[in-house]
């Protein structure tokens, strides 16, 4: 189960700061990640996100602010703390050269898990990968999304009660990313605190709740419903018409319209007023003579909000 500092609290950040030279990398962050919450980390590179872990992991030191994992501080424990956690990054760990059972016999030793519990351990990670008839399996040619499996087995091998996982599903296929966060639903179903970075604006739909980062700074806290609701600051609205391309040469200029942008095989219309949006794009296709099949409100989708918010975090310092 998660430790936490007995306020159900697994991870925290107050005012955290970190510094390079003149550069700040992590800019008065704060937030906290609660037990068995699924919590993700979202933003481009360059943000503070790989910084902020690499704090939080105890591999880097805060120039200010206070950092806490498990009930630890960072600055004081970074020992104590790296015990307490698994950790999976985008460029996978496993030894190709080993088979699959020899990657996982490696990593029980590496994390010190008691010799009388490492079978049981392996076993338990070759079942959750799915790899049960494979042990003996090089691990070079495996499929991405099966060495994927492997590295998280491989990250909880000695039951961490909070995992960091990087980007740990870039460059895998839709389906094995859709797999990888049924197992990480799972471990969070039982107990597990998970802290997720990811690019995939449809896997930030599946974090409890999301960080937004850019230039350091956390721009935006809350689970994703939340946010799409609450900060999404213009209208949405999605047109589907007999022209795409022509549709969207029309609506560039209309003084209602803030933004157009291709979505599917239709169009994201963005307004600051739905209704009075809504009438001028009828009457700028209608003078094209372009014909409307839909035209409604939408709710934004995270892609949607996130680069609004970055938009409106970069006109601030233009």
């Amino acid at each position: 189960m998660a430790e936490t500092n007995g306020s159900g609290i697994a991870v925290e950040c107050q005012d955290l700061v970190k510094r390079f030279g003149d550069f700040v990398a992590v800019d008065r962050v704060t937030f906290q990640v609660r037990k068995g919450e699924i919590f993700g980390f979202l933003g481009p590179n360059g943000a503070g996100k790989s910084t902020t872990i690499r704090i939080l992991c105890g591999l880097l030191t805060p120039s200010s602010g206070l950092a806490r994992v498990a009930g630890l501080d960072v600055a004081i424990h970074p020992e104590e703390i790296r015990k307490r956690l698994g950790y999976m990054s985008q460029k996978f760990s496993l030894y190709n050269d080993l088979t699959v059972g020899e990657n996982i016999d490696f990593f029980n030793g590496i994390y010190g898990v008691p010799r009388e519990r490492r079978r049981e351990r392996k076993e338990y990670a070759l079942r959750m990968a799915r790899l049960e008839d494979k042990e003996d399996s090089m691990t070079g040619p495996l499929p991405g999304g099966w060495k994927q499996r492997l590295a998280l087995g491989c990250a909880i091998l000695h039951e961490p009660p909070i995992l960091f996982l990087d980007e740990p599903t870039s460059g895998v296929d839709p389906t094995a990313r859709r797999n990888f966060w049924d197992l990480i639903h799972d471990l969070s179903a039982a107990g597990q605190t998970i802290f997720v970075t990811t690019h995939y604006m449809d896997e930030a739909e599946h974090c409890h709740r999301l960080a937004l980062m850019h230039a350091g700074r956390m721009i935006a806290l809350g689970a994703p419903r939340t946010l799409k609701h609450d900060m999404y600051p213009h209208g949405l609205l999605q047109l589907d018409s007999s022209d795409v391309l022509e549709s969207m040469k029309a609506l560039e200029h209309e003084p209602a319209v803030r933004e157009v942008a291709v979505f599917g095989a239709g169009l994201h219309v963005t307004v600051d007023d739905l209704e009075a949006g809504a009438r001028s794009i009828r009457d700028s296709l209608s003078r094209k003579n372009i014909g409307i099949r839909r035209l409604e409100p939408i709710p934004p989708s995270m892609e949607d909000l996130f680069v609004a918010l970055i938009e409106a975090e970069e006109r601030k310092t233009a």
